[in-house]
């Protein structure tokens, strides 16, 4: 059973948080890339993810090639494992890097779309307080009327005026 290359869980997560298919996301994206610059980041870095995933794939070609069973590689193929297993480490780390900034273009989404509803449930909760509808609307009862101020001539201070 193969498992989900870094590629399907970009994929995946993308059509998870716009809730659409991946090839109708790109075509939104590129069309209309001013109404949700967001999308256009992660359609943008899941193209760069493709690129490095597909380069992932040749290194690990290549490599399973040069070490296969029973193959005992030449001295000059040496220099190509040890080529071919940093170039795979590093377009593996660029996917990862490329899937975490994926990730953040997501989180960032999320956090816009509760942003931009905090305000207008706040509104909300504050009209239903205001009009008196409010569900577990505390009882307030009011304070004792306070004692009126004396007023009268002012008291002669102890000590010497001057």
């Amino acid at each position: 059973m193969p498992t989900a290359t870094l590629l399907d869980q970009a994929t995946a997560m993308i059509e998870k948080a716009w809730g659409q298919p991946i090839e109708v996301l790109e075509v939104i994206a590129v069309r209309r890339p001013c109404e949700d610059s967001l999308l256009r980041a992660a359609v943008h870095t899941r193209t760069a993810l493709a690129v490095t995933d597909n380069t992932v794939a040749v290194h690990q070609d290549r490599l399973h090639a040069l070490t296969r069973r029973g193959y005992v590689p030449a001295f000059y193929e040496l220099d190509r494992i040890t080529d071919s297993a940093v170039k795979l480490r590093v377009a593996h780390s660029e996917s990862h890097t490329y899937l975490q900034a994926i990730r953040r273009v997501v989180e960032a989404r999320e956090a816009a779309a509760t942003a931009s509803r905090a305000p207008a449930d706040r509104l909300a909760q504050a009209a239903v307080a205001r009009s008196g509808h409010a569900p577990n609307a505390p009882v307030q009862i009011p304070d004792p009327p306070a004692p009126s101020a004396v007023v009268g001539p002012p008291t002669p201070a102890a000590g010497r005026r001057r």
